[in-house]
């Protein structure tokens, strides 16, 4: 017997630009290699002097990859006070948020998200597949390694 995944009628979710995925909390927000060549373009930067500006290596259990810097008060290295200041060419990571696999354990999982993000369970519904294809993309994600 095959089960259906909780979101098998699609889940609602519509980026409010609440920036509360983007502040105040440290994080990592990774980058492959067509997120680094989306900012480059944006911020009309060659790879090194975007690199040097606005990354940092990343050291996690002995995996470092490539990723934005965080400033001070933790905010994204990219976000301005009217937002993020590169949200047409955000990272990969920004953009699939919130459909990764830990946000789709269960429904309750998934409802409680509504804390944190004022968009989840609002806006358009994003269907089954939609949905299974960022899943897909995320584990396929070549992320920006500098071992």
């Amino acid at each position: 017997m095959v089960v259906k995944p909780f979101f098998h009628t699609g889940l609602q979710f519509e980026c409010s630009r609440c920036s509360h995925c983007c502040r105040f909390d440290p994080g990592y927000v990774f980058l492959t290699y067509d997120d680094l060549s989306r900012l480059m373009r944006a911020t009309s930067l060659g790879r090194e002097h975007f690199v040097r500006e606005y990354c940092r290596v990343i050291d996690i259990n002995g995996f470092k990859r490539l990723g934005l810097k965080e400033k001070k008060n933790y905010d994204c290295i990219m976000w301005e006070e009217s937002g993020c200041r590169v949200y047409a060419a955000r990272p990969f990571q920004c953009r699939s948020y919130p459909f990764w696999t830990p946000n789709l354990h269960d429904i309750g999982t998934w409802n409680d998200l509504e804390k944190s993000c004022s968009g989840v369970n609002k806006g358009r519904c994003h269907s089954r597949r939609e949905i299974e294809n960022w899943i897909k993309k995320r584990a396929k994600a070549q992320f920006i390694s500098m071992d």
